[in-house]
């Protein structure tokens, strides 16, 4: 079975659930290791539209490059499948909080409405930390419309390529201390999350929690990722 085909047929009420009741959620493994590899060598051969380095940002220790388009066929065969369920959850989240946003069912129309508003920019994007690197906690909101989920994956072996550098979740309740969630992927999972925030249910209805992520350090050897953001940039 295909890395997309895969995604279609996950325990999608399970993962609703789990997205409603944390903010994030853990899939099985989706992507097989020639996947992963096949995926992790786009780092030395894939085409970029840019490439940061963290530290000159005050972002962490670490390189990010974001694809050019055309984008990988499996990055964006992943990026559509995953999408039409996830604006599924949005839009019930958007209801529960009250709000007016509402995504359409299609990525492709989802990238149009960025388009709209100047952005046009596509975000998906491949991450290497070596020892040392580490990703600072933030949101990735790149302009007016920033759709609610994003998903990652880690594409190197877990104690085998590297040690630490797990995913880190902190979530902010109004007049509550912040919580954090840390997360240990295994090579070719997907982690779920929030873009920006998430309904939690209180005495007067849903009010919003603000989360941010990052990863933590890096302690040993190389790790590198795979992260899918729906909603363009400027």
């Amino acid at each position: 079975m295909i890395a997309t085909d895969t995604v279609a047929t996950l325990p999608w009420e399970e993962l609703h659930e789990q997205l409603d009741a944390n903010g994030f959620a853990t899939t099985p493994a989706i992507l097989d290791p020639a996947d992963c590899d096949r995926l992790a060598a786009l780092w030395e051969e894939g085409e970029f539209r840019s490439r940061i380095h963290m530290a000159r940002h005050g972002f962490g220790e670490g390189e990010y490059r974001y694809f050019a388009r055309p984008l990988p066929e499996l990055v964006a065969s992943l990026r559509e499948a995953f999408y039409p369920e996830l604006a599924r959850a949005a839009n019930r989240w958007a209801e529960l909080l009250g709000s007016g946003d509402r995504y359409p069912p299609t990525l492709a129309e989802l990238v149009e409405d960025c388009r709209a508003l100047g952005q046009d920019k596509p975000t998906p994007l491949i991450l290497r930390y070596e020892e040392g690197g580490y990703n600072a906690l933030h949101q990735d909101l790149y302009g007016e419309l920033a759709f609610p989920f994003q998903v990652v994956t880690v594409l190197s072996h877990r104690e085998l390529d590297y040690e630490g550098g797990q995913l880190v979740l902190v979530e902010q309740r109004p007049r509550r201390q912040s919580r954090a969630h840390v997360i240990t992927l295994e090579r070719g999972e997907f982690l779920i999350f929030t873009t920006r925030e998430r309904p939690v249910a209180g005495s007067r209805g849903h009010y919003r929690a603000n989360m941010r992520h990052g990863v933590s350090t890096v302690t040993a050897g190389e790790r590198v990722s795979l992260g899918l953001i729906f909603h363009e940039a400027k």
